[in-house]
Parts: structure tokens; C-alpha cells; sequence
């Protein structure tokens, strides 16, 4: 897991971005998190030297791996056990690795946490249901769509992806 300060050019650029991209449909959280899935496309290909495509498929490239970035707002630093998620209406993305990234819901810090190739990561994850209560989740939280879940502890750093 690699602890991130993001700076004032990144807020900027994501908050414009999001901005530019108003409400997709099927937005889990109405539009309000693209700000942070920008910022972890922003973060990440910053980190791993890619370069940003921004595709329904993919969000960046790298020596021709297709990386589609998933990024969660939190509250706190992520523990081993939270899970990282792929919605199911998003199965269908032609890309060749997930990366996982949290951002604290004030921006101060954020994490990338690691990724998963898309077909080890569907083959390990676990699919709950919308309205299911999340395990991992000591708040009663419960899923807010249907989607595949994987812990964070079982991601594979950056340097130990392949396509």
C-alpha cells in the first residue's frame, strides 16, 4: 500500500475534470465521487509513469497494459480486510489489470492500494448483491449496487502485476 499527499495541481485538475464530466448513468453515488476517481487516475498514473486514456474500458496505459483505476472516498485509512469493488454493470471493460485506490473524503491523503489482474481478480472476488450488508464493514454498511468484492489484503503490489 502506497500512502499518497495529493498536491493542490492534482485537486485542481480532478475537480476540473469532474466538472467537465457532470453525472453518468449508472453513478453509484450521483456524480458526487467522480472527483475522486479522477484523482485516483491522476495519482496512479503519476505513480506508475502511464499515461491517461480515459476510455469506458481503461483509465490509463502502460507498456500496453490497459489499467482501469476503481476509487473509493473513505474516512479513514484502509485496513486489510475492507474490500475493493468492481460494479457488476462494469465486467464487460476490456482492460487487463485493476488497480485499487482509497482517497480521505477531505482530500488530505490517499492510497493505492494494489490491483489484480481482471481475470484473477473475477475469479478470487465474491459477489454480494445490492442492499447486502458488508461484511467488513463495522458500521452496518451495506452494498449500494451488485458488484464483486476483494480484500484489500490479497491485492498484489504494483511492481507484481502482469498482463
Amino acid at each position: 500500500m502506497v500512502e499518497i499527499i495529493p498536491s493542490e495541481s492534482q485537486l485542481i485538475n480532478a475537480n476540473k475534470k469532474a466538472k467537465e464530466l457532470g453525472l453518468l448513468s449508472n453513478s453509484i453515488r450521483s456524480g458526487e465521487g467522480n472527483i475522486y476517481g479522477f484523482l485516483g487516475e491522476i495519482l496512479v498514473s503519476e505513480y506508475i509513469n502511464a499515461t491517461i486514456q480515459n476510455t469506458y474500458d481503461y483509465d490509463v496505459i502502460k507498456n500496453n497494459i490497459k489499467i482501469d483505476i476503481k476509487t473509493k472516498c473513505c474516512t479513514s485509512k484502509p485496513l486489510e480486510n475492507y474490500f475493493c469493488s468492481v460494479a457488476a454493470f462494469n465486467t464487460t471493460q476490456k482492460c487487463d489489470v485493476y488497480i485499487f485506490v482509497r482517497v480521505l473524503e477531505n482530500f488530505s491523503k490517499a492510497w493505492i492500494l494494489g490491483g489484480r489482474t481482471k481475470s484473477k481478480f473475477f475469479e478470487e472476488a465474491k459477489f454480494y448483491k445490492a442492499g447486502e450488508l458488508d461484511p467488513s464493514s463495522n458500521y452496518g454498511w451495506a452494498f449500494r449496487a451488485d458488484c464483486y468484492n476483494m480484500e484489500v489484503g490479497k491485492l498484489k503490489p504494483l511492481d507484481k502485476l502482469r498482463k
